[in-house]
């Protein structure tokens, strides 16, 4: 065929070339290639195909393709999904003159070249015969150094007389760099073409012989260090049949050796260490005693032993750090700043142990973590909540499967010191059960004067834990061991005011939820008022979770109307509150601003704060009975014989009949049935409610009360006064009676809350009746009289008050 100025499709090669007198099989993938294909097929042309000057070109134009390639037939496809398939057989050499389209598939006029021949003379000149032996050595030698080699190929090679073809067929059946074979494609002279591949060949015989080389010294090396391996396993062996010790050791050991020197620990846990290192050296190989040991080695290794961060001790400087963080909490801060004083005119001074106790949500964790900013120590914490096992502190023996340190000393290695702060968070959730006290372990980790040796089971050597600073954090005291509670000093966290949780909003929670919702700060408006009516009306709780969460609900809803709508800032009402919440407000108490006979406030502590605990009494005909309902506990049960009993040593000075216990039944109950109520603080509450419900004389509206009361009448002091005055200002109450032995603890209460109740100290139950009933009513004392609905109070009452919990 005629190939002058003639204009065929083009397809190029990746990576491939293409000889005359060759058939190629390869894969296309790109649309113009199989557009250039398909192209041909149809019109029955042959194809250039020509191979790229780079691999990575996508697609390529004139530069990006080599001047000489081959017209080639193809001689079959076959689609293969997005690919093509495709078999081609190489026609002649070819010159690309121009490349003329690049869409949809390549195009260019083409120029054949035309095979240079020699004469049969020539063919067999002594010349020509030495290439051609020359050929056939290095492809026998590269057949055999290779592998792969098909017979078909190697007798094609030995049959071949032609230097043109020979060099053409070999480059075409061997592993040649692409820029190597379109070298040989390039050089029309078929006597250099031949010698040119003999080149190539000489250089890949070269490089497999040094691949072989080198394979071969792996080998070896393989082969020598597993027999030195098993060696020195039946050395091992011997020796310890005999008793003796392996004079030469591992490098394994070496570095064991070199790195416990190297940490300069004290003589007893540096021997320690050593005996270790040299029972591993009698280990035979892949002992399980052998891991044991190495595990055991490393965790000690990983102990930042002698690694101490510089503690920044600067009263001014943990203030600035505390005043950021939190609001309020004055005394906690205040006796937090103390501690680092202290510790700044005595640096050597042994850790102290401080338990912050409060409410959920008041910020005990922060403040932890606070103190460890202030004073540049490293920080961890460990959840003790639901712990149940001893080893869990003290760490498992170390010839346990698994095993592994306590809780404690992985700590300590994971904040990198020795002197870090640990955060022993829920410390009031510990368990016990079978497999030992975990509360018991922690006996001698927090105690300033045994933790200097504390042994970890694990470990088996003394960990200095005198440099430590523990914070513990508790919902209560009431579940944690005397012992262990003697060992910490206590800082007690208090509910927040009103008024802290708005400060607490506005500083806090409200950018940190704007910016956790993609918010600017002007984004959402939202005044002092409407935070005050969420805090007032949607959140009834001691710490500011719940705030949180609420003021995280509006955020959403505002991402929402900025994303759908076409405002640019939303400004929030007390009205849209229900709507951007999701829910209605809590309903007044209801049982605060009426005069009721038989229903008197109550006050009760709980972990998450103060409650109103109402107190319902009916009486009726019947036997003299008395009923008690709503899930009480032994002491308020207790508590209710004693009120009845007071009353009946008072009964002529009440106006009460002689005889009314044993003419009337007596039922109290305290509502919401299903929460568990102990404590003796409900004392007075209970027996004003039973002197009402028998004379007829309405509770004054406005008014709680707190206090143990005896068969005397006398009234004794309670606990939780701070959380349960807060109760009382959040449910409206406007008087509340403390026992008068309690007056000293008015000053722990925020001068907000103090200045907003209005406080009644009683030391008897007539000072309670006088400031708690209304005029005496003539009504008969078995007239049957309204009892009110009571409201929902989570919680729990501790410590002598009434426990409430879901």
């Amino acid at each position: 065929m005629e190939l002058s100025n003639w204009n065929i499709p083009v397809l190029a090669l990746r990576g491939l070339t293409v000889f005359p007198h060759m058939n190629l099989t390869f894969d296309v993938e790109r649309p113009i290639s199989i557009a250039a294909l398909e192209r041909a097929m149809e019109t029955d042309q042959d194809i250039f195909l020509v191979t790229q000057r780079e691999i990575g070109t996508a697609e390529p134009g004139e530069a990006d393709l080599y001047e000489i390639g081959t017209v080639s037939h193809i001689s079959h496809l076959l689609r293969m999904g997005s690919t093509v398939r495709c078999v081609v057989e190489g026609s002649q050499r070819a010159r690309l003159k121009r490349l003329w389209q690049t869409t949809p598939y390549l195009q260019a006029n083409v120029e054949a070249i035309p095979e240079e021949t020699y004469s049969e003379a020539f063919q067999r000149s002594p010349r020509t015969e030495a290439l051609l032996r020359q050929t056939y050595t290095l492809f026998g030698e590269y057949a055999q150094m290779a592998g792969g080699v098909a017979d078909e190929v190697l007798s094609t090679v030995m049959d071949s007389r032609d230097p043109g073809f020979l060099a053409d067929y070999i480059a075409q059946n061997i592993s040649l760099r692409y820029t190597d074979k379109q070298e040989i494609l390039e050089e029309f002279s078929p006597y250099i073409r031949l010698r040119k591949l003999n080149g190539f060949l000489a250089r890949e015989n070269n490089v497999l012989g040094f691949e072989h080389e080198m394979e071969s010294k792996v080998r070896d090396q393989l082969v020598r260090s597993q027999r030195e391996q098993i060696l020195r396993t039946q050395i091992r062996v011997l020796q310890n049949e005999l008793g003796e010790s392996e004079e030469t050791e591992t490098d394994e050991l070496t570095a064991y050796r070199e790195k416990i020197t190297a940490l300069k620990l004290d003589e007893e846990t540096e021997k320690h260490l050593l005996k270790e290192v040299t029972k591993l050296s009698k280990q035979p190989f892949g002992s399980a005693e052998g891991a044991v040991i190495r595990n055991y080695l490393d965790v000690c290794l990983e102990m930042p032993w002698n690694v101490e961060t510089r503690e920044r001790l600067s009263v001014e400087a943990a203030r600035k750090v505390l005043e950021k963080d939190h609001f309020g909490l004055e005394k906690v801060k205040e006796r937090i700043l103390e501690t680092i004083a202290v510790r700044q005119m005595n640096p050597d001074a042994k850790g102290q142990i401080l338990c912050l106790v409060g409410p959920p949500g008041v910020g005990k964790t922060s403040i932890a973590i606070s103190v460890a900013k202030a004073l540049n120590r490293k920080l961890a914490r460990l959840s003790l909540g639901g712990v149940r096992d001893e080893a869990d502190i003290r760490g498992h023996r170390k010839t346990y499967i698994g095993a592994m340190p306590g809780r404690i000393i992985e700590a300590i290695s994971r904040a990198g010191s020795m002197n870090p702060l640990l955060l022993l968070d829920e410390i009031d959730k510990l368990g016990s059960d079978y497999r030992g006290d975990p509360a018991a372990a922690l006996l001698e980790v927090l105690d300033g004067e045994q933790n200097y040796a504390f042994r970890d089971h694990f470990l088996e050597i003394p960990v200095d834990l005198t440099k430590v600073l523990f914070i513990t954090t508790a919902n209560t005291t009431d579940t944690i061991p005397r012992p262990l509670l003697d060992r910490m000093e206590v800082i007690r966290l208090s509910s927040y005011t009103d008024e802290e949780k708005l400060q607490i909003a506005k500083r806090h929670l409200l950018p940190k939820q704007l910016a956790a919702h993609g918010l600017k700060k002007g984004a959402v408006r939202m005044g002092d008022d409407v935070i005050r009516a969420i805090i007032r009306d949607y959140t009834r709780e001691s710490g500011v979770r719940l705030l949180e969460r609420r003021l995280a609900a509006v955020c959403r809803k505002a991402d929402m109307r900025l994303l759908t709508g076409d405002v640019k800032r939303i400004t929030v009402t007390e009205n849209d509150l229900p709507k951007l919440l999701d829910c209605q407000p809590y309903p007044p108490a209801l049982h605060t601003d009426r005069e009721e006979v038989g229903v008197v406030n109550g006050l009760a502590w709980t972990e998450a704060g103060g409650e109103i605990l109402e107190v319902e009494v009916n009486v009726m005909e019947g036997s003299g009975k008395l009923e008690l309902t709503g899930n009480l506990g032994d002491v308020m049960k207790e508590s209710a014989q004693a009120a009845l009993s007071c009353l009946r040593s008072r009964a002529a000075a009440l106006n009460l009949p002689a005889d009314f216990h044993k003419t009337l039944d007596i039922h109290v109950h305290f509502p919401e049935g299903a929460v568990p109520k102990d404590g003796p603080s409900a004392g007075i509450a209970v027996t004003t409610a039973m002197l009402s419900a028998l004379t007829g004389r309405k509770i004054r509206a406005g008014v709680a009360m707190t206090g143990e009361v005896t068969l005397r009448g006398r009234v004794l002091a309670i606990g939780g006064l701070k959380e349960k005055t807060m109760a009382a200002l959040r449910n409206g109450i406007g008087t509340v009676l403390i026992p008068k032995d309690n007056v000293r603890d008015l000053e722990e209460i925020d001068p907000t809350v103090r200045s907003a109740l209005h406080f009644v100290p009683v030391e008897t139950v007539d000072q309670v009746f006088a400031a708690a009933l209304c005029p005496e009513v003539s009504a008969p004392v078995h007239e049957e009289r309204p009892v009110a609905a009571f409201a929902p109070l989570p919680g729990r009452e501790n410590g002598g008050d009434a426990a409430l919990r879901q």
